[in-house]
């Protein structure tokens, strides 16, 4: 028991032990912390009932034993703290005296000082404004240069110097703004800076617009004297202004080294900045400088607007904006320039402006490629002359196939050489422009041959077709000199004598040679050897004789005006002429220099034209004899059913026979100065004869075997016997020399047999010898004596109604029939073997 209670005490005090420790530290945590004290407190109460009261008896029992400790503390200090306050008695009645003298000596002093206190401030004062006054110098000296650099803005826009107000705003911006950038008025400025350049850009592109209107304005003027100083001496235009214009070059070169150079390196800051003030006036200096020179520099053009633009927007940053602006407008007007008005054709005038406005176009690029460096690039210009190129070849190539006049063609090829040679010097390439004139050159051939075709009509029609007569030596030696023509029995002749060849030849001749010349003028400057000038020469010429001469030739021919005189003159003519043409090759050879024995040397092979010409005036004599022959044939008028001939010949067969004699007189009788020509003139003139009698006897023929013919009597057929008999009486009077033997009676030879068959009435011997070579009537188609013998029959049925009653006439009707039946077995016969003939000549084909 007493154990258990000894242990129950010892545990409550280990409680008590443990409690007391907890409000140990508690009242420790009190002591020393601050703030919060919720967690301390917390801890007293939690899991213990009463907690409140046993902490409040603790705290006040720890309260008290502070009191005590603090009593202690009072009572040893009590008596130092009596002694202090003794002291500070003893103090006070002192602070009062000295108080009352501190007032005092404070309103004495403060009476003194009210003036000093006043002038004090009024001093005061003073330094503030004259510190602000200081202040205020200061910053106006930072801002003055501001506002000054601001008034030259202003200052040099209104002179419209915009180049140096872009670097006097430069400057403002980057050097002086930033140093009085907190004043309102420099926020403003900063403000209109932008606008300021923006109206910079404007005024320049502006002035670059003006520029380009006025440029596209004076281009044709620009071309023209540049393209003047190129005329080649070979033209003859003597221009008065020639040797001034020649400086156009040197001029825009020299405002090159000048003023637009300066430009640029001033825009590129090689220079100082006192160069780039290089202004239009200034410029206009240096032009009047060279007014002795040249008409006026500005009337060339003003580049100041296109280097003020482009140094503005380089400055600007905005280059490449003002490259490609300036680039495509020059694209707009060169598609202007390149545009032909639609009647440039017909006035070399209108060539020539075209060619003007591009040469001027060109020109002011070019310079613009040299003296900015990188506004245009030769690759630019490059693309422009190709488009441009290709353009100007077509519309010259369209163009030109419209001029019809040589001249204008060779105008035009003068301006193009001209036009290529001024462009060739400024760089650019030409090859196709040459090209082209060679193209141009075969039309400018065509317009020759057209006009030299007018030419040789307009001789041929003025020509009176007869030998050309002289009555002296002077007249002799000036025909000569016109042709060459070389007889030794004509210059033995005394005067009065005449040429063998009409007025026409020497005319003809001489027009070959001014067409040569002709054709010469386009072959200059066309940069061609000799060779090929030669050559061009030359197949120019042949075409001049196979094409233009010949078909005059054979129009001419073909005239009803002209009659067998002239023929017989226009085949002496064309002899001449064609022996002409080896001086025509010399007189080619001469202006070349090229020897005929070249290999490549083209020969004049348009001496066939006049064979084709002889030939043709041959065959038109015989045509035209056959033609007048048939006019007389259709004058005869035969009564085909007469009983008795008239007992001579028909009236028209003599005019047609008295006709032929004198025609072929004409032949007979040229003049004795053509000897040389006889063999020519008497072939023609058998060949003439020998057509004309075959004509004359196939129309006979014709005209007794004319199916509107029906009967034809024997009084016809002796009728026409006595006409034949004049036929072979003609033909064997030699009206033509020549002819051997019967040659030209052989030509009535079937008419002849025809007659003698019926006249005779000699059937027995026909019928028998048809077929054998010794046959006297080997000449007779059975065909045509079967027609002629119907007629007949035919005629002596009507004629004889009673001919039944008579015995002979009987007979005679037998005999025809007879004969006409044997006559048809014959044409069977014939007509049958000429089928088998043509069968196996088929088949042989097959």
């Amino acid at each position: 028991m007493a154990q258990a209670s000894k242990t129950v005490n010892s545990n409550s005090s280990k409680e008590e032990n443990q409690e007391n420790q907890i409000y140990e530290n508690v009242f420790s945590e009190i002591e020393t912390l601050e703030l919060p004290l919720g967690t301390s407190l917390r801890s007293v109460y939690d899991d213990q009932p009463n907690a409140h009261k046993r902490f409040m008896e603790k705290l006040e029992a720890r309260i008290r034993n502070h009191d005590r400790e603090i009593e202690k503390m009072c009572n040893f200090h009590h008596q130092g703290f009596v002694d202090a306050i003794t002291e500070l008695l003893k103090v006070r009645s002192n602070a009062g005296k000295l108080k009352v003298q501190v007032t005092d000596t404070n309103r004495r002093l403060q009476d003194a000082g009210k003036e000093v206190i006043s002038q004090s401030k009024e001093m005061i004062q003073c330094r503030v404004q004259q510190r602000n006054i200081a202040t205020t110098v200061e910053k106006l000296q930072l801002c003055l240069p501001v506002l000054e650099m601001y008034s030259k803005v202003r200052e040099q826009m209104k002179a419209k110097r915009y180049y140096s107000a872009l670097k006097t705003m430069e400057l403002l911006e980057n050097t002086y703004l930033p140093q009085v950038y907190q004043y309102r008025f420099c926020q403003i400025m900063t403000e209109n800076i932008p606008r300021l350049r923006e109206e910079i850009k404007e005024i320049s592109m502006s002035d670059l617009k003006d520029f380009l209107e006025s440029i596209r304005k004076h281009s044709d003027k620009i071309g023209e004297m540049a393209m003047k100083q190129n005329i080649p001496n070979w033209l003859g235009i003597d221009d008065p202004q020639s040797q001034q214009q020649r400086t156009f070059n040197s001029i825009v070169k020299k405002q090159t080294n000048t003023s637009d150079e300066r430009k640029w390196r001033v825009a590129n800051g090689t220079v100082p900045e006192h160069v780039d003030e290089v202004t239009s006036e200034q410029l206009q200096d240096e032009e009047e400088e060279y007014e002795e020179e040249v008409l006026t520099a500005q009337d060339l053009v003003d580049f100041s607007p296109v280097y003020r633009c482009l140094h503005i927007y380089t400055i600007l940053g905005d280059r490449e904006t003002f490259e490609n602006y300036y680039r495509k407008q020059r694209r707009k007007q060169a598609g202007l320039v390149l545009q032909p008005q639609s009647n440039m054709h017909e006035t070399v005038e209108g060539y020539r402006k075209y060619f003007n406005q591009i040469v001027g176009f060109f020109v002011v690029e070019d310079h613009i490629l040299h003296a900015t460096q990188g506004l245009v690039t030769r690759a630019f210009t490059d693309e422009l002359w190709n488009m441009a190129l290709s353009k100007i070849i077509a519309v010259l190539r369209t163009h030109s196939s419209y001029c019809t006049d040589p001249d204008l063609v060779l105008e035009l090829k003068n301006l193009i050489v001209v036009y290529a040679d001024t462009l060739q010097g400024y760089g650019f390439p030409v090859n196709r422009l040459f090209d082209l004139l060679l193209e141009i050159r075969d039309q400018y051939n065509e317009t020759l041959l057209k006009k030299w075709a007018v030419v040789f009509r307009e001789i041929f029609e003025s020509d009176n077709y007869s030998p050309i007569p002289v009555a002296n030596e002077e007249e002799y030696r000036m025909i000569i000199s016109r042709f060459p023509f070389h007889d030794s029995e004509l210059e033995k002749q005394p005067f009065p004598k005449r040429f063998p060849v009409s007025q026409s030849v020497p005319e003809i001749y001489k027009e070959f040679k001014e067409f040569i010349y002709a054709s010469l003028k386009f072959s200059e400057s066309l940069h061609r050897s000799s060779t090929e000038i030669d050559d061009m020469l030359r197949k120019s010429t042949n075409l001049l004789l196979t094409r233009t001469l010949s078909g005059c030739l054979q129009s001419l021919i073909k005239k009803q005006h002209i009659g067998l005189t002239e023929l017989v003159q226009i085949i002496i003519n064309t002899t001449h002429l064609e022996q002409a043409c080896k001086y025509l090759e010399d007189f080619i050879t001469n202006i070349t220099n090229v020897s005929p024995e070249t290999v490549h040397t083209t020969r004049l092979y348009g001496l066939s034209t006049f064979k084709d010409a002889r030939h043709a005036a041959e065959g038109e004599i015989y045509t035209k004899l056959n033609h007048k022959i048939d006019e007389f044939i259709q004058l005869s008028d035969y009564e085909w059913t007469m009983t008795e001939p008239n007992g001579r010949a028909s009236g028209y067969l003599m005019d047609l026979i008295n006709f032929l004699r004198s025609t072929f007189q004409v032949f007979t009788h040229l003049p004795n100065n053509v000897n040389h020509h006889a063999a020519m003139s008497g072939k023609v003139a058998q060949t003439a004869c020998m057509s004309a009698c075959k004509h004359l006897s196939t129309s006979l023929m014709q005209m007794l075997l004319d199916t509107e013919v029906k009967q034809i009597s024997m009084g016809a057929i002796q009728q026409f016997n006595l006409d034949v008999i004049q036929c072979e009486l003609f033909a064997s009077s030699e009206p033509v020399p020549g002819f051997q033997g019967d040659t030209l009676q052989l030509a009535f030879i079937d008419l002849r047999q025809l007659l003698d068959l019926f006249m005779v009435w000699d059937w027995s011997t026909y019928l028998a010898d048809y077929g054998q070579a010794t046959s006297k009537y080997l000449r007779v188609n059975p065909s045509t004596a079967l027609t002629l013998l119907e007629k007949m029959k035919d005629t002596n049925k009507k004629n004889n109604i009673f001919s039944q009653f008579r015995k002979s006439d009987r007979d005679k009707q037998k005999l025809i029939e007879t004969v006409v039946k044997q006559l048809r077995s014959l044409v069977n016969v014939v007509f049958s073997r000429i089928s088998i003939k043509n069968t196996r000549t088929v088949g042989g084909l097959g």
